[in-house]
C-alpha cells in the first residue's frame, strides 16, 4: 500500500488543500481544478529533434497551466500562481514561510512548479497527516521510477538537483520486491529500518513492505564522473530533478539502505545495492 499518491490526490473537480510535507504549513489555501494534466517527459523535445525532420516547431515554447489547471510532470507540478508570496527576493526558489524548506521554483510570472518530494495535497475536508520524512521522499522516489519504467520501458535515471548537478545514478532492478523486516530483540532498536518508526512492527513482530530493488552510484564531490556524464548523453537515460537537499536526503537513506544489507549483497558489478 502507497503511503501517499499525489496522482489520487490531485483530480478534478475536487477541493485539494497544498501543505508544506516538512512541517504541514498551509502552501496553497482550498483549490478545485477543471483539468489535471500530465506534462510530456522533460527530454521530449531532445526526442523530436532525434527522430524528426523538421525543426520542432515548439522548441521555444512553455506550457502555463491557468487559474484552474493543475499540469502533471516526473517529479514535479505546475500551478498558476495566484500572486502567492513564496518566492525569494534573492532567486527564483520557492520556500516555506515556516520551516524555510524549499518546495519548488518559479517558472514565470505566473507559473509555479513544486516538487512532488516537498508538498502534500490532502482532499479539503481531511486534516493534514504527517508522514516521516524519510519514509516519504522513498515512497515518492519509488513511485516515479515504477510509473516511468511501466510506460517508457526506461529504467536507467540520473537524480539531478535544481542546481543541475548529478548526485546518484539509479539502475532499477525490479519493482515487486518483498521487504520483511523484523525489530528482534529490544536491544536492536538502533539498527536502521526503511521506513521510520511510525511502521515498524513490534519487538520480535515481522513487518512485511512492497519494495524496489535498485542499483546505484553517488556522483557528489565528483565520483563516477565518467560514468555520469555518459549516462547523461545516453536517451536510455531518464533525468528527475528534485531539489539538491532532497537529492542528498535519498542518497542518504539508499546508503543506509545497502548498511543494512549483508556484505556480501552490498555491490553488484561496481554499483551498490
Amino acid at each position: 500500500e502507497l503511503v501517499y499518491n499525489l496522482r489520487e490526490s490531485l483530480k478534478p473537480q475536487k477541493n485539494c488543500i497544498f501543505y508544506c510535507q516538512s512541517c504541514g504549513d498551509v502552501i496553497v489555501e482550498e483549490r478545485k481544478f477543471l483539468r489535471v494534466l500530465p506534462l510530456p517527459s522533460e527530454n521530449w523535445s531532445a526526442l523530436v529533434e532525434e527522430w524528426c525532420c523538421h525543426p520542432n516547431p515548439f522548441a521555444k515554447s512553455t506550457l502555463h497551466p491557468q487559474r484552474d489547471d493543475c499540469f502533471l510532470g516526473d517529479t514535479f507540478f505546475l500551478l498558476n500562481s495566484e500572486n502567492e508570496s513564496h518566492k525569494s527576493k534573492e532567486n527564483t526558489r520557492v520556500f516555506c514561510k515556516r520551516c524555510k524548506t524549499m518546495l519548488g521554483e518559479t517558472i514565470s510570472s505566473d507559473t509555479i512548479k513544486y516538487y512532488v518530494t516537498e508538498v502534500i495535497v490532502q482532499p479539503s475536508e481531511e486534516s493534514f497527516s504527517t508522514i516521516p520524512r524519510s519514509q516519504f521522499v522513498q515512497s515518492m522516489v519509488a513511485q516515479c521510477l515504477m510509473e516511468l519504467s511501466s510506460a517508457k520501458s526506461t529504467f536507467r535515471f540520473t537524480i539531478k538537483g535544481d542546481d543541475g548537478k548529478i548526485y546518484i545514478l539509479i539502475w532499477l532492478l525490479n519493482s515487486d520486491t518483498l521487504l520483511v523486516e523484523s525489530l528482534g530483540s529490544s536491544s536492536s532498536h538502533n539498527v536502521f529500518t526503511l521506513f521510520g518508526d511510525t511502521f515498524l512492527p513490534n519487538s520480535g513482530a515481522v513487518g512485511t513492505w512492497n519494495a524496489v530493488k535498485v542499483l546505484y552510484q553517488p556522483c557528489v564531490k565528483s565520483r563516477n564522473k565518467e560514468l555520469a556524464d555518459a549516462w547523461e548523453n545516453d536517451f536510455g537515460v531518464h533525468p528527475l530533478k528534485f531539489p539538491s537537499e532532497t537529492c542528498l536526503e535519498l542518497l542518504l537513506i539508499l546508503g543506509l539502505s545497502t548498511t543494512s544489507l549483508p556484505p556480501s549483497l552490498q555491490c553488484m558489478n561496481s554499483f551498490q545495492v
